[in-house]
């Protein structure tokens, strides 16, 4: 549609934020006339209707939204043109559209990203979070640079991209001190009928985690499941339960949550990967975190103060 009039659509895009023509004629000083005229031309030359009236107000149809989705995004990005071309440092940045599944420890997440903040030029990063599968939608085009997970690219999504491994973890059991100091027996015969907090199912190690229960007659009572890997450990903060994160940001989990490591389940290990559509890394940012994240953070898993009852107590 080349021949698009986007003054049309900005006053479609204010009316649809005002709420009505009224509202709009105010924002952008023109009769309600002028703007329901533009308005008409721009429907016919869609061929949908935009609007429905409600009362004295209007309502988007269904079309409607798909374009103002479409509009919101435009103007969003022409206002960033703006800045950019404006701020000096912003023009010498490199952009940088980072995902990051859900399921993923945001601690982990940040040490992941962290080196492409330590670039010259300086990057401005973006970042997104949600169910992989929308992530990936996302990244298909080009909304993102790159995709970081607990698991590699899924087979059955009609998707190019390629996984770049970064490492893997085991997992460490955290309670609070106040549950810890009740439990008898010793790990990990302390976790059967203990309260326990599971991950949701879009974590990727935890189909591997109730077998490895299950493999050692160990039936905790699971007092919740949670999708939010922040929203668990503050449960277990509060000494709802134990529960698991990887061995890699142990001495973080300890010292954030103030909560205790009662056990290290080497057998279990969660993998993290850089999800991207280029099978060679062409963008520096997304070479610099691969790279990075594979040379220090996974290098030394124990270095990230893992040591104490987690290394010394073992499943």
């Amino acid at each position: 549609m080349s021949n698009l009039n986007f003054k049309h659509l900005r006053y479609f895009w204010t009316v649809a934020k005002a709420g009505s023509i009224a509202a709009a004629s105010q924002h952008l000083h023109l009769t309600p006339q002028a703007i329901s005229g533009q308005l008409s031309e721009l429907a016919d030359r869609l061929g949908v209707e935009l609007f429905r009236r409600v009362g004295r107000g209007l309502e988007l149809t269904d079309a409607g939204r798909r374009v103002f989705s479409y509009a919101d995004e435009i103007f969003a990005l022409g206002n960033e043109l703006l800045e950019v071309a404006l701020d000096q440092t912003a023009r010498k940045s490199l952009p940088l559209r980072v995902g990051i599944a859900g399921s993923v420890p945001k601690s982990i997440a940040y040490r992941v990203v962290e080196p492409a903040l330590r670039l010259d030029p300086s990057v401005r990063l973006v970042c997104r979070e949600g169910q992989l599968t929308l992530m990936l939608a996302e990244m298909a085009v080009h909304r993102l640079d790159l995709v970081i997970a607990d698991r590699p690219m899924p087979a059955n999504l009609n998707v190019r991209g390629y996984s770049h491994r970064l490492g893997e973890s085991d997992l460490t059991v955290f309670g609070a001190p106040e549950l810890t100091r009740v439990l008898g027996s010793e790990f990990p015969a302390l976790l059967d009928r203990a309260p326990f907090l599971l991950p949701g199912e879009e974590f990727a190690a935890r189909s591997k985690l109730i077998d490895w229960l299950e493999k050692r007659q160990l039936y905790p009572r699971i007092v919740g499941e949670f999708d939010d890997g922040a929203l668990l450990k503050a449960f277990g903060q509060a000494g709802a339960g134990l529960f698991v994160a990887p061995t890699v940001i142990a001495g973080y989990v300890r010292q954030q949550y103030a909560v205790e490591a009662v056990g290290r389940i080497e057998a279990v290990t969660e993998q993290f990967y850089a999800i991207t559509t280029e099978r060679r890394l062409l963008h520096p940012a997304v070479a610099a975190i691969v790279q990075a994240t594979q040379h220090e953070l996974f290098a030394q898993p124990r270095r990230d103060g893992a040591g104490g009852a987690a290394s010394r107590q073992k499943g």
